[in-house]
């Protein structure tokens, strides 16, 4: 039976030879990746009443990303819980204030493509970007995976988003996703697969493709995918895990998908998304030279370490505007050394930028960085809404971290190619 990569996924999870977009099928779950804020406080109380323990602590995932580092006597304590949570689960896997979950997670090998994951966070679509099937649910569906391993599934269609083309010098993957996000809107995704191909796809590292995964959260897809091929194979061996066998891991060329989409890479500008969602993106000449109080480099959609190399291509020999604070929050520790290994954090200290410890912090509204009535900001996270970095009326732009960069420096939104072709010049 002819299939796209999402029903061969979703397949092999239910144990069926095949399945078709529709059918609902009972899937068994081959990691739980959990966080601070919505894992063990939510889910523990539901567990404790149905009298049981993890089905598997060995495929189980925790991570401590969201209140840290601990803020103020309630933060404190729902790590506390977390942690002893962890012990008392006995789970192996726990990675506490290393970073991001849904960077920490490839970077410590847990991802190979055929692999059925679910996430308690709504980025979880990141791990599609392996060639396996991830998706977030909420705090009651993932007690439910924790006590059972299990979980039911509506196999959904499959959206193709083709980019062809090569992406010019201050344009990123971030650029391609507002730009969808323009383009269909925040349920253009209709809680269905989206698969990323084509030549543009292909060209782009694994972190760059993480981008594209993570942000079909935003297009209101169930997931995003990209088929695995040899970059997928270098990272995983580099992170010291078995990619295992990736030919079974492309969808059919015969399959049909319920939509097609065509980007045109080569001509895409720097794209920025007005307050208060995504989809209010436009090309930066369009946006104009709004006047910025803040600008942040952070979150698993735009502080991995290829995007702290873009913000220092830009940022390097220069200094940020005297209205302007950049903060910068890496996103994992393990980042946070590589750039400080290869110099890219002296490049942007040296700019000006203050750093932040590594976590979602102020991109899921925590902790250090928030923003105060009124205040203006670009940010390389994935969400603009109303409140979400803070005060309701702030104003928060989104942009690649070549434009946060830029931006820092002009004190207003600016387009980062010119300052780009300075330097190679």
């Amino acid at each position: 039976m002819v299939q796209t990569l999402a029903e061969k996924l979703i397949a092999r999870a239910a144990g069926h030879h095949s399945v078709a977009s529709g059918d609902v099928v009972t899937c068994h779950v081959d990691l739980a990746m959990i966080h601070d804020s919505g894992g063990p406080r939510r889910a523990k109380p539901i567990l404790d009443r149905l009298g049981v323990k993890v089905w598997d602590p060995k495929k189980i995932v925790v991570v401590t990303d969201h209140f840290v580092p601990a803020y103020d006597t309630e933060t404190a304590t729902i790590q506390k819980l977390t942690r002893d949570w962890v012990a008392d689960q006995r789970v192996p896997n726990f990675y506490d204030m290393q970073g991001i979950c849904h960077v920490v997670l490839p970077e410590r090998g847990h991802f190979k493509p055929g692999m059925f994951v679910v996430g308690g966070d709504s980025h979880s679509p990141t791990g599609g970007a392996f060639g396996l099937y991830m998706f977030g649910v909420g705090a009651t569906e993932m007690a439910g995976v924790l006590a059972t391993g299990e979980i039911w599934l509506r196999v959904p269609e499959t959206i193709l988003i083709e980019c062809e083309g090569q992406l010019s010098p201050g344009v990123a993957a971030k650029d391609v996703m507002l730009h969808l996000c323009a383009r269909l809107g925040m349920d253009g995704g209709r809680y269905q697969a989206v698969q990323y191909v084509g030549g543009t796809v292909t060209a782009l590292p694994m972190t760059e493709r993480m981008t594209l995964c993570n942000m079909a959260a935003e297009l209101g897809a169930q997931t995003g995918l990209i088929a695995p091929d040899a970059t997928t194979v270098d990272y995983i061996r580099a992170a010291g895990a078995d990619p295992g066998d990736i030919a079974r891991w492309q969808g059919d060329a015969e399959a049909v998908p319920a939509e097609r989409h065509r980007v045109d890479a080569t001509a895409l500008a720097p794209q920025v998304a007005a307050p208060h969602s995504p989809a209010n993106s436009a090309p930066v000449a369009d946006v104009g030279a709004v006047q910025i109080d803040r600008a942040y480099i952070g979150a698993c959609t735009g502080a991995k370490l290829v995007d702290l190399h873009m913000a220092a291509s830009v940022l390097k020999g220069r200094r940020i505007a005297s209205n302007v604070r950049l903060l910068v929050a890496p996103a994992s520790t393990r980042i946070a050394a590589q750039a400080a290994a290869d110099g890219t954090l002296a490049t942007l200290t040296e700019a000006g930028a203050i750093l932040l410890a590594s976590g979602c912090g102020a991109c899921a509204g925590y902790g250090s960085g928030l923003l105060s009535e009124g205040e203006v900001c670009i940010a390389s996270t994935a969400r603009n809404f109303k409140g979400r970095m803070g005060a309701t009326t702030a104003q928060v732009y989104l942009g690649s971290p070549y434009t946060v960069a830029a931006s820092a420096v002009a004190g207003r939104i600016a387009d980062p190619r010119p300052l780009l072709a300075e330097h190679a010049s």
